[in-house]
């Protein structure tokens, strides 16, 4: 087709041209990482940010617009080494060939980057960060060691945090710096000394944010392996929250700041008291309930005791009437032979005979005789039964049980004790014995137990 004969209706105008550059551009390069030189920064008030991307024989126009650029925490500089992964794309407006980058980084840092990816697939693959082999943090430390900065803002942090939530636990403060060429140089050194320490329950590695370049001391292979190595759980706390090192992944446990670090070590002492407080009142309560109890039984058993003097008061009565009971017998028995006796005399007087009247009066003095005597053996009789309760009166008297050697032993309010399980060490009791008392206190009590 020749340009002067061909028809108008198909020709292109520079817009078009430039929207299908555009999408060929897009449609036929995926994503790409890019090295280059910055220069010709510009950042006007709508925060995307403009740049050129060069080396020593061309260069690139690039774009990374505001919602990209936010993420980043480094600030680019004109002739700074960067490293870049952007969409080739074209601007329409004045067709100019240019990347639309979405990420950005020093070119010093990817390589850091790379390398710390690098460790950390291997000493993964070696079973470095398996949670299997980490260790439980202690809920109550009694001593942890800090291993950081002396005059860092993370050491305070740390300090302050456990002073304010667990002041007893004693802290060793290992300083050593942080970031530098001797820097995990001197964190392995602290960490042997940590290991020697009598004592140590947990480690605190901990430094504040920074650069990829400024922890790189923490993404040393030997230190990690050191850490590993640990007798004792170790806590990494390296940076910010977004900040990852090769020394949060082989720790015992990562904290996200170096407060938390030392939130996760100490035990709050508020919630302590809280339940300690909860655990007394209920404790308190059920000591009432035990009292009330035991208070209950003592009545019941003061209820069931009887004093000895109460028994002796009883027997005593038992005998009164045993004595009114056999005068009366007595006085019945008389008044039945009197009356006997005066139908004898009333018969003799009607026979008249003289030797009837003998012969009745020999019968009235054989009975009289027979009286007597039977009075005398039912008197006997009643004599030696009154003994004989008299006796056993006197063989359950306390006063008797005490002349055989027995002692009486009372409680400090003077009831008798029958069960050892009815006073506890620390109570006064007083035993009483043939002669005089004693006052003593209960050291043990053996209960009997029924088997």
């Amino acid at each position: 087709m020749h340009g002067s004969s061909r028809d108008s209706s198909q020709s292109l105008t520079v817009s078009q041209l430039n929207r299908l550059a555009k999408r060929l551009l897009e449609s036929h390069l995926d994503f790409v990482w890019i090295e280059g030189e910055l220069s010709n920064l510009a950042t006007p008030a709508s925060g995307h940010w403009y740049f050129t991307l060069k080396d020593e024989q061309a260069q690139v126009r690039c774009a990374m617009f505001r919602n990209r650029n936010q993420r980043l925490r480094m600030r680019p500089q004109n002739g700074q080494l960067v490293r870049v992964r952007a969409r080739v794309s074209l601007y329409e407006g004045r067709g100019e060939f240019q990347l639309i980058v979405e990420h950005l980084e020093d070119a010093g840092a990817g390589a850091l980057q790379r390398a710390f990816e690098a460790l950390k697939l291997k000493l993964q693959n070696e079973g470095l960060f398996d949670s299997q082999r980490k260790r439980t943090l202690p809920t109550s430390p009694g001593q942890v060691a800090i291993i950081s900065s002396r005059s860092g803002a993370a050491v305070r942090d740390v300090i302050t945090v456990f002073k304010r939530r667990f002041p007893a636990i004693r802290l060793s403060l290992l300083p050593v710096a942080v970031q530098g060429q001797d820097a995990a140089t001197e964190m392995l050194d602290a960490l042997d000394t940590a290991y020697g320490m009598k004592g140590i329950d947990a480690i605190v590695l901990t430094r504040g944010g920074g650069s990829v370049e400024d922890l790189q001391a923490f993404n040393d292979e030997a230190l990690a392996r050191k850490i590993a190595d640990s007798p004792v759980p170790v806590v990494s706390a390296v940076g910010h929250e977004v900040d990852f090192t090769i020394a949060d992944f082989v720790a015992d446990q990562r904290a996200p700041t170096p407060s938390a670090a030392a939130e996760m070590l100490s035990p709050d002492q508020r919630d302590i008291a809280a339940r300690l407080l909860a655990s007394e009142q209920n404790l308190a309560r059920q000591l009432r309930r035990l009292l009330r109890l035991l208070d209950v039984q003592l009545t019941g058993l003061r209820g069931r005791l009887r004093h000895p003097g109460e028994r002796l008061r009883e027997q005593a009565q038992r005998l009164d009437e045993l004595d009114l009971r056999l005068a009366r017998a007595w006085q019945v028995d008389i008044r039945h032979r009197r009356h006997g006796l005066a139908v004898q005399v009333s018969r003799l007087r009607g026979q008249a005979p003289a030797d009837i009247l003998r012969q009745l009066g020999s019968s009235t003095e054989q009975l009289a005789g027979r009286l007597h005597r039977a009075l005398a053996a039912r008197l006997n009789r009643q004599r030696h039964s009154l003994e004989l309760v008299s006796t056993r009166l006197t063989a359950i008297s306390p006063q008797q049980t005490l002349e055989r050697g027995y002692a009486i032993v009372l409680d400090a309010d003077g009831v008798l004790v029958q069960d050892a399980g009815s006073v506890k060490p620390g109570d006064i009791i007083e035993t009483r014995l043939k002669s005089g008392s004693l006052s003593s206190e209960v050291k043990e009590s053996h209960p009997l137990v029924d088997d």
